[in-house]
């Protein structure tokens, strides 16, 4: 398996990612945020977390214009997986890949801790083969993981949301921690993964999501 992983100026997540994918036996290699195609035979793209162009108009928002974003907005179209993460996640949403938008946190501060979460949908390939309803310790790291949408009925009925808080560390909607879109091929979460693949990190709950995206 092929997975793309995409730099903007300001990811520092980038190769937490690709050891991640590495670990798993994935083919893993980056792509510069001014390159206009993906590589030949991708079969994921993934925006990893950070702070791109430095965060200072809104998370994500001039990501969105980069030229890459062209090409992952058409591998989503046609059905390609697609998954972004804290900073990758806004991305996303601010390109309309995906629905709803990030806020501050409620507290006004960065919150880094591990946090607990519960499986809220299985019918998708991100959560494919997990109960619902099961615990996953995951970090978070972000200042600006206020999720909000005001279509969440429509989320709901489309089982859209996939993995919610137990503590809500951010004041997220209906403790909202990740969605996906009604094609269930785009993903995305405020929580790390990528730095749960290890007992010395204090949580391997991360392999069961990174590892479903290869299947």
């Amino acid at each position: 398996m092929n997975v793309a992983i995409v730099r903007f100026l300001g990811t520092n997540c980038e190769w937490d990612m690709h050891h991640a994918y590495t670990m798993l036996g994935a083919r893993a290699c980056f792509v510069w945020f001014a390159d206009s195609a993906l590589p030949k035979g991708t079969d994921l793209v993934i925006l990893p977390g950070g702070f791109s162009y430095g965060d200072y108009l809104r998370c994500g928002a001039i990501a969105r214009f980069a030229p890459i974003m062209s090409a992952v907005a058409e591998f989503a179209k046609k059905g390609g997986r697609v998954l972004g993460i804290c900073n990758g996640f806004q991305i996303l949403l601010e390109s309309g890949l995906l629905q709803g938008a990030l806020m501050r946190n409620h507290s006004g501060r960065f919150v880094s801790k591990m946090s607990t979460l519960r499986v809220q949908s299985n019918d998708n390939a991100f959560l494919q083969g997990l109960p619902k309803g099961a615990c996953l310790r995951i970090p978070i790291a972000h200042a600006d993981g206020c999720y909000y949408t005001p279509n969440y009925e429509s989320l709901r009925e489309h089982d859209q949301i996939l993995l919610c808080y137990d503590d809500n560390p951010n004041g997220s909607m209906h403790d909202i921690a990740g969605i996906c879109n009604e094609a269930k091929n785009v993903f995305g979460l405020m929580p790390h993964p990528e730095r749960a693949m290890e007992s010395l990190l204090g949580s391997t709950d991360g392999v069961a999501l990174l590892r479903n995206l290869l299947c």
